[in-house]
């Protein structure tokens, strides 16, 4: 009989490097919700969003050092 909860390493599937385990909650105004759940697949354009910001904030923090 298969296990009814396997891990989440082993219950999702991906082709990512990194396996998408953690959680991550937060609040928005119901208009900004109804649009990103307008988007195809939004929940993956909220990771690349997030991704594309930290990119970002990570490059100014680089350059503010070696200036």
């Amino acid at each position: 009989m298969p296990n009814p909860n396997p891990s989440p390493a082993t219950r999702f599937k991906s082709e990512r490097e990194e396996p998408l385990t953690k959680r991550f909650t937060i609040r928005v105004a119901p208009s900004t919700l109804e649009k990103l759940k307008a988007k195809e697949n939004w929940r993956e354009f909220v990771r690349q969003a997030i991704d594309k910001a930290l990119a970002e904030v990570e490059e100014e923090e680089e350059n503010i050092k070696s200036a």
